[in-house]
């Protein structure tokens, strides 16, 4: 099979794809935008290439004009499939590609935010999903939204996660200190200043002494990290709470077997599927997640974790309080979170899903 798929050079989710289709044998073209160029070595993909589309100007016109490139880009690497990731601009532009079979897959921001910003917005949404063959989410609840849009069917694809990769280290004891992590993008949609505000009440809830045995650990990098700091020094918690900033990707697994509890206060539905929170349970880590988006699809509430109110520091602490209280409780959470994501969400298994789909959608076409 040949697929070409328009989506960010690199992003961790389409490096998983690519992984993938080369490991199946799959002949892929990967066509990016140049701003979203991945800076490391792609040769451990042999059946892989990769294109990136120069953008002549820095705001979204500059996206059209790269219509006439893919066009040529595909007549030359002549695919069975064009699948394309994030309908308000990789979808658009491959819609105005006009070739067929294609796909697209709907993320998050793209289909909930994006349309709501205009009318012109919308009509692009509907105009890429009106041309697509097959329609992908992530999450049935993202399903949903999107249908708002089309009358197509639409396939659940979820992102899930290498349980080889994510897993609880062999020689993982209890920690001593009780570590709350986090391992997201420093953005306001991920509500950490929530995270934070709740751990500054966990220190008013809990002796001083009992309080000096946690800590708070932050990962990741983004436009929001200066501001956070500062938020934990007014809040004063910086000398219990760590900004790691970003690390590699590699390093993700260990980071989180370092974590008793595993936070997610995210703040917009664009949280479309909540694979952080699905990493954790893998690696038998309790996760606390906000009650948004794709979010409580992916957590057993009072199972594996617990669901709570967005925007709600106080629940974060007093979730928090019980972990520290009960650390038997974590642990079989923890336990049964790793049953529930080698149920559900295998990546091998979810990846043949999509495999399937292309297979059957060339097929259709075959008929």
């Amino acid at each position: 099979m040949k697929i070409a798929i328009l989506a960010p050079a690199n992003n961790v989710h389409t490096k998983k794809w690519l992984d993938f289709y080369n490991s199946k044998g799959y002949q892929v073209l990967n066509i990016s935008f140049d701003s979203h160029t991945d800076h490391e070595d792609r040769t451990m993909w042999p059946n892989v290439q990769t294109h990136y589309l120069k953008l002549k100007f820095s705001n979204k016109l500059s996206y059209f004009l790269t219509v006439p490139e893919i066009k040529q880009q595909l007549k030359s690497f002549r695919p069975d499939i064009l699948h394309s990731h994030y309908v308000s601009s990789y979808g658009l532009v491959g819609a105005m590609a006009n070739f067929h079979p294609y796909m697209i897959s709907v993320w998050g921001m793209d289909i909930y935010d994006f349309p709501k910003e205009g009318k012109l917005n919308t009509y692009m949404v509907k105009y890429a999903l009106g041309k697509a063959d097959v329609i992908g989410s992530t999450s049935h609840v993202m399903k949903e939204v999107t249908a708002q849009y089309t009358n197509k069917p639409i396939d659940v694809t979820p992102f899930g996660v290498d349980m080889e990769k994510f897993k609880p280290l062999p020689d993982r004891k209890p920690n001593e200190i009780v570590t709350f992590g986090i391992v997201k993008t420093m953005a306001e949609k991920y509500g950490i200043r929530y995270l934070l505000e709740g751990y500054a009440e966990l220190k008013q809830m809990v002796p001083p002494e009992a309080f000096e045995m946690t800590k708070l650990e932050i990962v990741g990098p983004g436009p929001k990290l200066e501001e956070y700091q500062e938020l934990a020094k007014s809040l004063k918690i910086d000398g219990q709470t760590v900004f790691h900033g970003r690390v590699p990707h590699a390093k993700v697994p260990e980071l989180i077997n370092s974590f008793d509890v595993f936070f997610v206060p995210s703040t917009l539905d664009s949280e479309s599927f909540g694979v952080a929170a699905v990493e954790a349970q893998a690696c038998e880590v309790p996760v606390v997640v906000a009650n948004v988006g794709g979010l409580p699809e992916v957590v057993k509430d009072g199972e594996t974790g617990f669901i709570v109110p967005t925007k709600d520091s106080t629940a974060l602490a007093e979730k928090m309080k019980l972990f520290m209280e009960d650390p038997v409780l974590g642990r079989d959470m923890g336990r049964k979170g790793r049953e529930h994501v080698l149920s559900l969400y295998r990546w091998e298994e979810n990846a043949e899903l999509m495999s399937d789909i292309y297979e059957r959608t060339l097929a259709g076409r075959v008929r």
